[in-house]
């Protein structure tokens, strides 16, 4: 079957959010374009935080080598949920992340699980086979703010525990460091 690569330049959205109580939610990424189309993939918290760091990573490095003005920071400017109904394309099982000189942008691909292992060549191709991916080209403002956006929604969890740093229920749970008692 071949290859579903759905690509978004310049998107008019690009978001991580998130569906459910802090505890039991699921984090996906949506893109949006001005035509209405929306695609949304599901993926792991740490997996957010991770395209969050790189992703920061990636512009600190472009603005210290390449002629290109990078923001050095941006504010969370999209705090809309994210856009209903959240069907889900696929689970991400790869990232890719890269800079593309020539048009100055972000190129951010979160790939689908397959049956077989993700080949890293797949990552960021044009090859016709592998599998599906979101791929998605974004400005280093809007880059930014897909940063400080993440990291809210990470950071918008469970409280942690302040004797052992494991996420605390709204009933508190049974501390390792209370011998098991409950906090």
């Amino acid at each position: 079957m071949p290859r579903q690569v759905h690509l978004f330049e310049r998107p008019s959205r690009f978001v991580a959010g998130t569906v459910g109580q802090p505890g039991d939610r699921t984090f996906y990424l949506q893109a949006s374009d001005e035509t209405g189309r929306t695609v949304s993939v599901a993926l792991e918290k740490t997996q957010v935080q991770v395209l969050a760091d790189r992703m920061n990573e990636l512009l600190d490095e472009v603005a210290g080598r390449a002629h290109t003005v990078i923001p050095p920071e941006a504010d969370v400017d999209d705090l809309e949920p994210l856009t209903a109904p959240v069907d889900e394309e696929f689970r991400v099982a790869a990232m890719g992340l890269a800079w593309d000189g020539s048009a100055e942008a972000v190129v951010v691909e979160a790939v689908a699980a397959g049956e077989e292992p993700i080949d890293e060549e797949a990552i960021l191709s044009d090859s016709d086979e592998g599998p599906d991916a979101l791929r998605v080209t974004i400005t280093p403002m809007a880059a930014r703010a897909f940063v400080a956006r993440a990291r809210r929604v990470v950071a918008a969890g469970r409280p942690p525990c302040p004797l052992c740093s494991l996420p605390l229920d709204p009933a508190g749970h049974v501390c390792p460091r209370q011998n098991g008692y409950r906090r």
